[in-house]
């Protein structure tokens, strides 16, 4: 193994969540899958320090309490951000994963967030269009650049410019799938995403005690019905 791997691997057994009380809620679900809502401040898959036990696939498998059952063959074919909550999509069976899996792959999935952002936008709508590479010199984090990243594109529509302090709620539609993308592309524009840890101003990371992400809509195709559906969580904030 290499020094640089021994290092990224340190970092990264150094990070332990925070205990997430509150509950994935299961908004549907049928023999082949399921659709839920994940909370803010929990990690989509259990992470490599034995700390950090407590993940959405973890709670599945092994159910919650008085709240859901164990689905042991339960597969996470897409993940959310640790800070973000919202809409995910689980595979119940080995057919359904692999089918759900194609349709995120091929880019057949369409999701909608909300997110709360630092200032006032001057557009109403417009596209954000910037290429995502990992960040070599930043754990965990990504950055911009033309030359060597791959091709970002995050559609926003502002729905509410709030005042005292100015902030926006913005309906974002990706049309790519990379990491942090929306994050960094909120950033970008000189309003970022309130919460957020990584890519913030001088104020935008302490005007919330969370993340102001939140997955609310998916289109995608039943995995073995095939029938076009919908699903829309509202956003907590």
């Amino acid at each position: 193994m290499s020094n640089s791997a021994s290092s990224t691997d340190s970092l990264m057994d150094h990070f332990v969540a925070k205990p997430c009380a509150a509950s994935v809620d299961i908004l549907y679900q049928d023999a082949d899958m399921l659709v839920i809502n994940k909370p803010s401040g929990l990690l989509s898959l259990s992470g490599k320090n034995p700390l950090n036990w407590d993940s959405v696939h973890y709670r599945l498998v092994n159910g919650q309490q008085g709240i859901s059952p164990a689905f042991a063959q339960a597969k996470l074919p897409h993940r959310l951000d640790y800070g973000t909550s919202g809409i995910m999509l689980v595979g119940l069976t080995e057919r359904a994963t692999q089918h759900l899996n194609r349709q995120f792959q091929i880019r057949a999935v369409q999701k909608r967030y909300m997110a709360m952002l630092d200032g006032w936008l001057t557009a109403d709508e417009g596209m954000i269009s910037a290429a995502i590479v990992k960040d070599k010199h930043g754990f965990g984090r990504v950055r911009m650049c033309a030359d060597t990243g791959k091709a970002a594109l995050s559609q926003f529509r502002v729905l509410k410019r709030l005042n005292d302090p100015p902030r926006s709620l913005v309906a974002f539609t990706p049309h790519t799938g990379r990491t942090h993308q929306l994050r960094i592309h909120s950033q970008s524009i000189g309003h970022p995403i309130l919460g957020c840890d990584l890519y913030h101003n001088t104020q935008s990371e302490q005007m919330a005690e969370r993340l102001l992400l939140h997955a609310s809509d998916i289109d995608f195709e039943h995995p073995t019905r095939l029938q076009p559906m919908h699903w829309h969580c509202p956003s907590p904030f």
